[in-house]
C-alpha cells in the first residue's frame, strides 16, 4: 500500500506573530512504520516556508495506519533580513516622559484644618515651611523619538558633521515633525559607515509642549515655549481669613536656556 502525505486543511497557523516560526500539519496514510511515516512527511514537507526553513519534522500515531505530520520551520539565526538601502529610514519614539522638580500645583483641590479653624491659602504653592517651598518631583509629559536614516557617503561630508554638532543642544525654530517651535530639542546624532556605502545615522530627539494663558496662583502666564525653563518668586503674604502669614507667589520668570537652530540642516 503506497503512503500518501496530504497537507490538512487548517495547517497554515503561524507560531508566532513575528514570523520568525511555523508550522505545517499533515495527515499520512498507508503505513504502521514511524520511519516510514516520517520519511514520507520528511520528503513532502517544503524546504522552506514564508522565508522560513525547515527545522524538523515529527510525526504521532493517529489510528491503524495513519499518522499525524507536523514540519516546523524557523527563521536561522544568521538569516538576516535584506540589509536597508540608501534612502531608507526607520523610526522609533518614547513616551515615558521626563522627571521636573515642581513648585507650585495646576490648582488646589482641597484644604482642610481643624473644627474652628481656616487652612492658610498658598495659592498652589507645594510643600510650604516656614522658610521655603519645598516642590515635588512629577512625572512631565516628553516625547522622545529617534529616526536612523541611511544617507548617501557623498552627503556627510565634514560640513554637514559640523552641522550635526552645531544643532545639537538646539530647539527648532520653526515647524519640526508635528512640533511647533520651541517644542522639539535636538539631542544629537550618531552615525557610522557602512563598509564603502552609505552612513547609517540615528538623530535622537526629544518634544515638549508649548503653553499659553496659564494660572499660577493669581499670575496668569501668557506663554512659555516646551524647553524654556519657568520658575516662582515667593513672598510672605497675610492670610486674613486662616490669621496666617503665608508664602504666595509674587511673580513668575520665563528663561530662555536653549538657543534656537534651523532643522532643515539635519537633512532629514
Amino acid at each position: 500500500m503506497a503512503i500518501t502525505v496530504e497537507e490538512k486543511f487548517d495547517s497554515r497557523t503561524l507560531a508566532d506573530g513575528n514570523n520568525a516560526a511555523a508550522e505545517l500539519t499533515y495527515l499520512i496514510d498507508g503505513t504502521d512504520d514511524d520511519i516510514a511515516a516520517r520519511a514520507a512527511l520528511a520528503a513532502t514537507a517544503p524546504a522552506t516556508h514564508d522565508g522560513l526553513v525547515i527545522e524538523s519534522v515529527e510525526v504521532e500515531y493517529y489510528a491503524e495506519d495513519r499518522w499525524v505530520g507536523t514540519a516546523r520551520y524557523q527563521r536561522l539565526e544568521n538569516q538576516d533580513p535584506e540589509p536597508p538601502e540608501t534612502g531608507d529610514s526607520t523610526y522609533s519614539f518614547d513616551t515615558s516622559g521626563g522627571t521636573q522638580h515642581i513648585t507650585q500645583s495646576i490648582a488646589n483641590v482641597g484644604r482642610y484644618a481643624p473644627a474652628g479653624k481656616t487652612a492658610p491659602d498658598f495659592k498652589g504653592a507645594i510643600g510650604v515651611t516656614h522658610n521655603s517651598v519645598e516642590g515635588v518631583d512629577i512625572t512631565v509629559p516628553v516625547f522622545s523619538f529617534s529616526e536612523t536614516h541611511y544617507i548617501a557617503d557623498a552627503a556627510v561630508t565634514q560640513a554637514y558633521k559640523a552641522a550635526l554638532f552645531s544643532l545639537t543642544g538646539k530647539v527648532n525654530n520653526g515647524a519640526f515633525r508635528g512640533c511647533a517651535a520651541g517644542e522639539c530639542l535636538f539631542l544629537g546624532a550618531s552615525g557610522s559607515k557602512r563598509g564603502a556605502g552609505d552612513w547609517e545615522i540615528t538623530f535622537r530627539f526629544a518634544a515638549s509642549p508649548n503653553r499659553t494663558n496659564f494660572q499660577v496662583g493669581d499670575i496668569t502666564v501668557a506663554s512659555k515655549k516646551g524647553w524654556e525653563y519657568m520658575w516662582v518668586r515667593y513672598a510672605d503674604a497675610e492670610d486674613a481669613a486662616a490669621k496666617a502669614i503665608v508664602k504666595r507667589p509674587t511673580a513668575v520668570y520665563i528663561e530662555k536656556v536653549y538657543d534656537e537652530g534651523n532643522f532643515t540642516a539635519l537633512g532629514i
